[in-house]
């Protein structure tokens, strides 16, 4: 009984009604708060790393253009990809090993590592080291379609200028 209680799905209930009850409260005591206007922030945009172009190698616009236009087609593809395996992956997980009609399904041991960060954090805390250091992953490359009338600047080779 106490599991049903601890598993994730009933935090996630329990949260969602929280959640509600706080809607109730706010809308009772301070209706305007719940129609505010929740426009999405600006994206934050990381600093560019080493080894870019220098302004005499860029290559012409056009270039660019197709690249980033190839970029986002298959950015796009690869998601569609991922939540197709995903979904299929949630049946064939459940799945012992075996043959089903011509597919044999099976598992094989992974040959990647990872830390332990229990395990880490368990020895710093330990030993008084403070707070396991970490270290922020490469920032994501993204490319947009954007309106050349309403970007306001004039473009020299694809640099804002």
């Amino acid at each position: 009984m106490l599991n049903l209680l601890m598993s994730p799905r009933t935090a996630r209930t329990v949260r969602s009604l929280l959640g509600t009850v706080a809607d109730a409260v706010r809308s009772v005591i301070d209706p305007a708060a719940l129609v505010a206007d929740h426009t999405e922030p600006a994206p934050v945009e990381a600093a560019d790393p080493a080894g870019l172009y220098e302004a005499d190698e860029i290559p012409a616009t056009e270039t660019i253009e197709a690249a980033a236009r190839e970029y986002d087609r298959a950015a796009d593809q690869a998601r569609r990809a991922d939540r197709g395996k995903r979904a299929a992956k949630k049946v064939l997980d459940k799945l012992p090993a075996g043959v089903y009609g011509t597919w044999r399904v099976f598992r094989t041991p992974s040959s990647r590592q990872t830390p332990d960060l229990a395990e880490i954090t368990r020895i710093f805390k330990a030993h008084g080291l403070g707070p396991v250091p970490m270290k922020a992953c490469a920032p994501s490359l993204k490319v947009e379609l954007v309106d050349v009338a309403l970007v306001g600047t004039e473009v020299l080779a694809g640099v804002a200028v």
